[in-house]
C-alpha cells in the first residue's frame, strides 16, 4: 500500500503509543483522525501542522454507538478509510483473587470489545473499497501472561484470536488484519515505576532497555505498507519473549 494520501484512523491516540502511531502515519503522507475519549488538546494538534491532514474525533470505542459514529464521520469528512488502527485500551491491575467483576469485565470492553466495535464499523467500507488494513495493538502479556493483569492479558489474548480470525474473513475482499504485541515501552505507566523497578525489569529484556514509542509506530507503518502480511502478531519487545 502507498501510504500517500490515505486516510488512517487511530483510536486512543492523543498521548503515548497511539499519538507516536499517529504521527508516523501523517509523517509518511497520510491523513489522519485523532481520536480520545476527551477533546483533542492544542498540545496534540501541533504534532499535525497541516490542519488540512488531521481530524479529531471524540468517541468511546466501548460504545457501539459512538464506534460506528468514529467510522461514518471519518468518511464523511475525509472519504474513505484505507488504516485502522485499533490502539485504545485500559487496564485495572489487581491479583486475580482480590479482582471484582467490574474491574475484570473494564478492559474486555475496551481493548477487547472496543476493538470490535471499531473494526466492524470499517469492515463495510473496506470490504466495499477492497482494500484496507487493520492493525490491532495486542501485547506481550496476552502472549505469556502478567502477575495481577489477569484482565488485560484476557483482553490482549481476545485480541489476538480475534486479529486471526477476522484476517481470514477478510481476505477474500483483500482487507488484511495483524497484530502488534509490545513489550516493555517508554510511556506513561512505565515512568511512574520506582527507578529499582524499573532497573529489574530492563535485566530481563535481552536489549537492556525499554522500547520507545517510536519502534512500535515504525512497526505499524510497515505492516500497513506490506500487502503480503495478515493473520500476523508482530512482537516488538528487545527479545522479552523469544523462545
Amino acid at each position: 500500500m502507498d501510504l500517500q494520501g490515505k486516510t488512517v484512523l487511530v483510536t486512543g491516540s492523543t498521548r503515548g503509543i497511539g499519538l507516536a502511531i499517529a504521527e508516523a502515519f501523517y509523517a509518511a503522507g497520510c491523513r489522519v483522525v485523532i481520536n480520545g475519549r476527551k477533546a483533542v488538546s492544542d498540545d496534540v494538534l501541533a504534532h499535525f501542522p497541516d490542519s488540512k491532514r488531521v481530524l479529531a474525533i471524540i468517541g468511546d470505542v466501548a460504545d457501539q454507538t459512538q464506534a460506528q459514529a468514529l467510522v461514518s464521520r471519518t468518511i464523511e469528512h475525509l472519504g474513505q478509510l484505507d488504516v485502522l488502527v485499533n490502539n485504545a485500551g485500559i487496564t485495572r491491575d489487581m491479583l486475580a483473587n482480590r479482582m471484582s467483576l467490574e474491574d475484570f469485565k473494564a478492559p474486555i470492553e475496551v481493548n477487547l470489545v472496543g476493538s470490535f466495535n471499531v473494526s466492524q464499523a470499517a469492515l463495510k467500507p473496506m470490504y466495499h473499497q477492497r482494500s484496507g488494513s487493520i492493525i490491532n495493538l495486542a501485547s506481550v502479556v496476552g502472549l505469556v501472561g502478567n502477575i495481577g493483569q489477569i484482565n488485560y492479558a484476557a483482553s490482549k489474548a481476545g485480541l489476538i484470536g480475534m486479529t486471526k480470525t477476522l484476517a481470514r474473513e477478510a481476505a477474500r475482499r483483500h482487507v488484511r488484519c495483524n497484530a502488534i504485541a509490545p513489550g516493555m515501552i517508554q510511556t506513561d505507566m512505565v515512568s511512574v515505576l520506582a527507578e529499582k523497578t524499573q532497573a529489574q525489569l530492563k535485566e530481563q529484556i535481552p536489549l537492556g532497555d525499554f522500547g520507545s514509542p517510536r519502534v512500535v509506530a515504525q512497526t505499524a507503518v510497515f505492516l500497513a505498507e506490506n500487502d503480503y502480511i495478515t493473520g500476523q502478531v508482530v512482537t516488538v519487545d528487545g527479545g522479552l519473549t523469544m523462545v
